[in-house]
């Protein structure tokens, strides 16, 4: 069974469920309505919901979320002149981390194009939780995303493509992959999954609008919850009593040590961020591709956020990076300048983490520059360091 929960509309993007599709039906059927529902109806569909329009090259974007040992999966490009939506529509595969044994073929993983190509880096977030899925097709060009990470870039129209599709089951089916336009479909294998937030956009001419739909900005903190993140302390205390939502706002109480961690990794990307003092001046930082064991402090750089030293970088377990020598005492590498808010305004952090630059803009201005950063997939950390901090509007744009 899987769940339509519908959220508000994104710009650049139409909501599947809305103006440029109908209701989905169920496939290869008169329109009734049997497993799936609607989350604020009575709908509910069949083998798969079908969007009843059809669209060539698009960006679609979507949140899912699986219940434990669950199976589904959002194929593309479907015509319904074979048996099944899956004859002729590729798959994003939608799966649990512990469906079957708990050892699942990488082809057949979460995000993966089924049977196909692996998920390369791949992470989900709990059971429970939702994810973010977005796949991109222009011509036969594959490309899917879960959780901000690109993790599958396959051309099936290429020779390399079509040996893929000639070794796998999709061999026997000659419609398979064949269309240039087609439906849209979430498979139901009677396992509870849900989906919300379906959102699509037709790409016209410009081979650029593909790779700008999938650097679409992510919502890595919503506003609602903490959905996507995960806690480490110094000390034994419970994370409902650092970290809170309160009136759209991520709240750091500052005590004790530690951080709040994005359950994805992350590689190169543009993070934008709001952050406040509420009270009193304190000290907190944004930790960049963070790599090893969890600890007070993990292998990262440090985008420094202690009042008055906002820019700065701060090196910690020796995580390979240049700074400005002129500037550099030790671990730390001062900002060329201050550009703060007085305690109680927002301030406006912009982090540019492009292969090996990273660059540190406050309030519009650049105040620091990292080069020969390693290059690795990371955490992105915000930490607990003393005092309460507030933080919203937490965005990431991937970077290709």
């Amino acid at each position: 069974m899987f769940v339509f929960e519908a959220l508000p509309v994104i710009v650049a993007f139409t909501f599947l469920l809305g103006s440029l599709f109908d209701l989905p039906h169920g496939f290869d059927q008169d329109g009734s309505f049997s497993r799936a529902r609607f989350a604020d109806d009575d709908h509910v569909g069949s083998f798969a919901a079908e969007a009843t329009d059809e669209i060539g090259d698009f960006a679609l974007a979507f949140e899912f979320r699986v219940a434990s040992k669950a199976n589904s999966g959002v194929m593309y490009r479907v015509a319904e002149d074979q048996d099944a939506t899956w004859h002729t529509g590729p798959e994003f595969q939608v799966l649990s981390d512990d469906y079957g044994s708990g050892e699942v073929d990488p082809e057949h993983a979460a995000g993966a194009l089924y049977d196909l190509a692996a998920a390369e880096g791949a992470s989900l977030v709990p059971i429970g939780r939702f994810n973010r899925g977005l796949i991109v097709v222009r011509g036969w060009r594959v490309q899917h995303w879960v959780n901000g990470v690109k993790v599958v870039d396959c051309d099936l129209a290429s020779a390399g493509g079509k040996a893929r599709i000639a070794a796998s089951k999709f061999a026997s089916m000659p419609g398979f992959a064949k269309h240039a336009r087609g439906r849209i479909a979430l498979q139901d294998h009677g396992d509870e999954v849900a989906y919300r937030s379906v959102r699509i956009r037709e790409l016209g001419g410009d081979a650029a609008a593909a790779e700008a739909s999938a650097r679409a900005a992510i919502e890595l903190f919503n506003g609602r919850d903490l959905a996507g993140w995960t806690f480490h302390l110094s000390e034994k205390a419970d994370p409902a009593q650092v970290w809170s939502v309160q009136d759209g706002a991520l709240v750091c109480k500052g005590v004790p040590a530690g951080y709040i961690r994005t359950v994805a990794d992350y590689t190169n990307y543009v993070l934008e961020l709001d952050w406040r003092w509420p009270k009193e001046p304190g000290n907190s930082g944004v930790l960049l591709r963070m790599i090893g064991e969890d600890k007070v402090w993990p292998r990262s750089l440090e985008a420094q956020l202690h009042s008055g030293n906002a820019g700065d970088f701060w090196v910690i377990g020796e995580f390979p990076c240049k700074t400005d020598p002129a500037r550099t005492n030790g671990r730390n590498c001062k900002k060329t300048h201050g550009n703060e808010k007085p305690v109680g305004e927002w301030n406006h952090y912009k982090i540019t983490v492009d292969r090996g630059t990273v660059t540190l803009e406050v309030n519009g201005q650049v105040l620091n520059q990292a080069t020969d950063a390693l290059e690795t997939p990371g955490k992105i950390c915000l930490q607990s360091e003393g005092a309460e901090i507030h933080f919203r509007n937490v965005r990431l744009t991937p970077l290709p």
